[in-house]
């Protein structure tokens, strides 16, 4: 009996799908899977949809295995519903049939979502520093049960799937929840474990499905030439490396030796059959060999997965998983602690500078402009070819700045080098009138990245203070090595491309024409405390047709030996940290190949060798003697004693710090031998040579001073030792009494 004024009120038995919602489910073009599938309130209880491909008969179970429902076939493609016994909410098993057998799965439409409020507003605002443990794919539990969280940045897309193996990389099955306010897709998908190909199918703002795209923020990617993401567990690695890092943390860099080897780990060493090295076959030959050389760090070219072996790295298409070249990721932070307990520190070569246009990469990721601008004169790079970063989106600046600290804590990093920075800062880099756009003021100056620098410098110092970065920039821009807080990128050091410019240009000269060039050598100390930097013989001076440092230098073979021995020993007792490309430390004679191994077999020969232990012997000099590092960078630990004399081609100068004893360096760049030449010193006494390049056991003559001087004042005036100087040589002088 219905209440005078009640309308009747009919409930169907089942809150049936429309057919418009199974067609788009079927098809794969239903932007909101998650209102359709999966748990459904329907009335007072519950009812379950479900698309199963190939099944002809569905039943539902609780996790326990409790049948509660079985579910009736709508669509002959697999759509299937039905009413439920259960009175809560909870995740459902599906027990699929078909004519050739059964099969279990775990619905993941049965789930909630993982991402939470709090998530959504850091996100949104850019602020959220730990995007690396929530966007990509995380093997969790999820209401108790485990299986894979997926979620990536599409703000654009129509669907967003991800397909595997696991579902046959058919889209249509695992379409992802749209968090609309933040544009983030994600889904946990039950049941995927470690080591499963993924990617993600988009259909793109213009309703075109688009290339299957890897994962941003994969943390772990396939062998090339396959490009899919892969699922990992979280790095396990237990560390051992407390007191290196504890050493880092409280240091200031600038006045700890740091002589860094720059090594491409591809081409390093190789196997006997032309195969990569895995990094614990590098851990076993690479991190011995640099202790024994002296290098405090290694910095490794980009290891980043990169599709294609000649971009060595700089053109990365996934920045967050150490490439598959050299194994599983827990084998790279094996050799970060490795390398760590033999006190060497690991920097990566880091690349925001632009990214390849490779159509699984994050070119056009959701059919739109999203990482890159729109406008090729902002988003593409005539130089590369490869598209640039959009830095006035906060969410491309926080996927980089992320980047950069995940590196730092994920795998304990001692620091970044970020390539390219020039091209970077100027709007007009490498572009004609016409080709760039101005910026707010008019100017060239690219705002955007220059704020993107200086909040990721903030962000790493802030998080990781042990960890440096280092800028490798090309033009005068100022304050590159300053403080943020001071108006400066915030970097803690700048490559100087001027040291190494001008003096490979110095000794490409015959030595009698040297004396006409003796400014470029002299001119860089006009400027060598305006930034804290690093004095780089890189990668960058041996390919592309220029050779090896030895084949720079002027003369005949013997000449070019001296030469490069003076050279570096002229560089380690230049103010600024060193770098040095793999294989210069044993003058590598054939021009750098990513494609093959060093050529080892040189050290066979008795001039190599010298140059080996010559580098040997400078690394542990600089590390041990206060004044050749403590004042790198600062004016106040360098002082001219022999600026112009341009005749002989020589130079000299002292190196000193609070806590050492002063010591003077002098290079003398043509092949005379000078008897009884006039050095001043600081203070007389007897001054010890505790390095002379010319040595015998380098491949020198054996020219030198009998181990010690003596430095004389005359008159009341200065002090001076006459000094015999070797050929082509660099000596240092350490004053050791009175």
């Amino acid at each position: 009996m219905l209440k005078p004024g009640a309308a009747a009120e009919t409930k169907p038995e089942l809150d049936r799908a429309t057919d418009g919602d199974i067609e788009a489910i079927v098809n794969g073009t239903h932007g909101d899977p998650f209102a359709v599938l999966g748990l459904q309130q329907s009335g007072k209880g519950f009812l379950a949809r479900c698309f199963v491909p190939h099944a002809e008969t569905v039943t539902a179970h609780t996790l326990e295995g409790k049948a509660c429902g079985q579910l009736l076939r709508r669509n002959d493609a697999g759509f299937f519903e039905g009413k439920l016994s259960i009175r809560k909410r909870q995740p459902l098993k599906l027990h699929a049939g078909n004519g050739n057998g059964d099969w279990w799965l775990t619905d993941p439409y049965s789930f909630g979502p993982v991402l939470g409020p709090m998530d959504d507003y850091f996100i949104s605002e850019g602020s959220h520093l730990r995007l690396f443990d929530k966007l990509g794919a995380h093997l969790i539990s999820h209401e108790g049960v485990d299986g894979a969280h997926f979620a990536v940045w599409a703000p654009n897309a129509h669907r967003v799937s991800v397909v595997g193996e696991f579902n046959d990389w058919d889209g249509r099955r695992h379409p992802m929840r749209l968090r609309q306010d933040i544009g983030i897709w994600e889904i946990f998908i039950p049941d995927i474990g470690p080591g499963r190909p993924y990617k993600f199918e988009l259909i793109g703002a213009r309703g075109v499905r688009l290339p299957l795209k890897a994962d941003p923020y994969a943390i772990r990617s396939e062998l090339r030439p396959a490009t899919a993401s892969v699922t990992d567990r979280p790095q396990a690695h237990e560390w051992a490396d407390g007191k290196h890092r504890a050493h880092w943390k409280a240091a200031d860099h600038r006045r700890e030796p740091i002589s860094i080897y720059e090594v491409h780990a591809g081409s390093w060493q190789r196997r006997d059959d032309g195969s990569f090295l895995s990094w614990d076959e590098m851990a076993d030959r690479l991190i011995p060999y640099t202790a024994e050389m002296g290098f405090t760090h290694i910095e490794f070219l980009p290891i980043s997965e990169h599709p294609y072996d000649p971009s060595w790295g700089y053109q990365t298409t996934g920045l967050y998983a150490p490439s598959a070249r050299f194994g599983d990721p827990d084998g790279f932070a094996r050799f970060v602690d490795g390398a760590h307990q033999a006190g060497i520190s690991i920097i990566l070569d880091w690349v925001p500078a632009h990214f390849p246009v490779d159509e699984h990469g994050l070119a056009h990721f959701d059919g739109t402009a999203l990482y890159e601008h729109a406008d090729p004169r902002q988003g593409f790079h005539p130089d590369w070819n490869t598209a640039i970063y959009n830095f006035g989106r906060r969410e491309v600046v926080s996927f980089l700045v992320n980047n950069a600290l995940f590196w730092a804590e994920k795998y304990h990093v001692d620091g970044l080098r970020v390539d390219a920075v020039a091209s970077m800062l100027y709007l007009d880099y490498s572009r004609k009138e016409g080709e760039w756009i101005p910026n707010e003021f008019g100017g060239r100056e690219n705002l955007e990245s220059v704020r993107f620098l200086q909040k990721m410098n903030a962000a790493v110092y802030g998080a990781h203070p042990g960890v440096m970065t280092i800028a490798e920039e090309s033009t005068s821009w100022p304050k590159v090595s300053q403080p943020v807080h001071e108006g400066g990128l915030g970097f803690g050091f700048k490559w100087n491309m001027g040291f190494m410019h001008d003096t490979l240009e110095y000794l490409s000269k015959e030595p009698v024409h040297r004396k006409h060039h003796h400014n470029e050598i002299t001119f860089g100390l006009l400027y060598a405390f305006s930034e804290n930097f690093v004095l780089p013989l890189s990668h960058d001076e041996v390919v592309h047709g220029k050779g090896t440092l030895l084949s720079k230098m002027a003369g005949d073979d013997w000449q070019k030996f001296a030469t490069l021995r003076a050279y570096y020993a002229f560089m380690w007792g230049y103010p600024g940290k060193k770098l040095l490309f793999m294989g210069q430390e044993f003058a590598q004679r054939s021009e750098w190949s990513e494609a093959r191994a060093l050529d080892w077999n040189l050290l066979d020969f008795a001039p190599h060798r010298g140059v080996k232990q010559l580098v040997r012997d400078l690394n542990y000099l600089y590390r041990s003697r206060p004044a050749l590092h403590a004042r790198d960078c600062e004016p106040e630990g360098f002082e001219w004693l022999i600026v112009d004399d341009a005749a002989n081609s020589v130079f000299a100068w002292l190196r000193k710090a609070p806590g050492g004893a002063p010591i003077a360096v002098i290079s003398s760049f043509t092949p005379v031998l000078r008897n009884n030449y006039r050095v001043p010193l600081p203070q007389p006494g007897k001054w010890r040579e505790i390095f002379n390049s010319d040595a015998l056991e380098y491949g020198g003559s054996g020219k030198g001073n009998s181990g010690m001087v003596t430095a004389r004042q005359v008159d009341g005036g200065e002090a001076a030792a006459t000094l015999l100087l070797p050929p082509l040589a660099t000596v240092m002088l350490e004053f050791v009494a009175d």
